[in-house]
């Protein structure tokens, strides 16, 4: 899994990892030490973490100094070294957290989906609600500034977060702005409080210490979203959308996101969702925005994709009294880093 890791996965992204998760992987001796971990805590993505997050807190200085360097050769030997003599510290950190990829990127396809379920709607203020929400990047969505590749923008163009997105085939995004946000509640089993120093740092954890551009937007998304912190609810979905929907004005539009949640959901969970929604649509309308692999967001079309096909749905939920309409108004790659617009405008 180790020498993969490096060899295939770390290699298109960070030499630092490459060369550290292949040195784990000839090390008998920190094999050993991360069979110390439960099985289900072993994947490198879990365990460098655990070890960027020592040397982020000054308790491994030696790595810390290897991978300020850049140097892959010093960052192996010191991370066998700190991995043997601190086994029960990295443990404890892997069994403790999760691994995050918290990606603000997500909001170049969120942006003009949300915008165009108010406009459907005829709402003048929406109250976000992120399933799955980590950190809750995904509710700074109005406060980011984004460019795609065929020159149109949306967002904020002055917010210290700007992201770049490119477009696929000749349908423009539409350039319609999000209304008023009165209302900005995460849901998640395990959500990260960015306002607290630790939970931050570990959001540095988990990104390779050789990146420093996804470093610095990090800490400017971080940033961000500490400025204006969410209502962080914490429960399993199904059962905690009742209160979150509670904490958005009778007045405004509840827009539930969902961006590669609902595949950690059962099915049957995934239908709960979906029925939780509909008994919310019972006194006002709802709205659900969603970039889902193809199949796995109840209702919304596949467009005759196949499952597995290397792309997203970007689907458009709109829940009324008496009646539900879902479409499939886009689809993305990458996280959201390359989206197709199909919807009218």
């Amino acid at each position: 899994m180790y020498r993969r890791f490096g060899e295939v996965d770390a290699a298109k992204t960070s030499p630092l990892y490459e060369r550290v998760a292949v040195a784990l992987s000839e090390s008998e001796e920190a094999l050993r030490a991360i069979e110390a971990a439960p099985a289900r805590k072993r994947h490198p993505t879990v365990i460098l973490a655990a070890l960027h997050d020592l040397a982020l807190a000054g308790r491994a200085p030696s790595l810390a100094a290897a991978y300020a360097a850049a140097d892959g050769d010093a960052a192996a030997d010191a991370a066998i070294d700190t991995l043997l003599r601190m086994t029960d510290s990295v443990v404890a950190a892997a069994v403790r957290r999760q691994p995050r990829a918290n990606e603000a990127g997500r909001c170049a396809v969120l942006y003009p989906a949300i915008a165009e379920a108010a406009r459907r709607v005829g709402a003048q203020t929406v109250g976000l609600i992120d399933v799955g929400c980590s950190a809750g990047f995904n509710l700074q969505v109005d406060r980011v500034g984004i460019t795609y590749s065929d020159g149109r923008s949306l967002g904020d163009p002055s917010s210290p977060v700007q992201l770049p997105a490119s477009i696929v085939g000749d349908r423009p995004v539409p350039t319609r702005a999000i209304p008023e946000v009165v209302a900005r509640v995460g849901v998640d089993l395990d959500p990260v409080d960015v306002t607290d120093a630790e939970e931050a740092r570990w959001l540095r954890a988990c990104l390779p210490p050789d990146q420093p551009e996804l470093l610095a937007r990090l800490e400017a998304e971080t940033a961000l979203a500490a400025s204006a912190p969410p209502l962080l609810l914490r429960g399993d979905a199904v059962e905690v959308l009742p209160d979150a929907f509670a904490r958005v004005p009778a007045d405004a539009l509840p827009v539930v996101t969902t961006t590669w949640a609902l595949s950690h959901f059962p099915l049957e969970n995934r239908l709960r969702f979906l029925h939780r929604l509909d008994e919310a649509a019972a006194g006002r309308p709802v709205a659900w925005v969603s970039a889902e692999g193809v199949g796995v967001a109840p209702t919304i079309p596949t467009l005759g994709d196949r499952r597995a096909s290397g792309h997203s749905i970007i689907g458009l939920a709109v829940f009324g009294q008496s009646a539900l309409h879902a479409e499939a108004v886009g689809r993305c790659w990458s996280q959201g880093r390359m989206l197709a617009w199909l919807a009218g405008a």
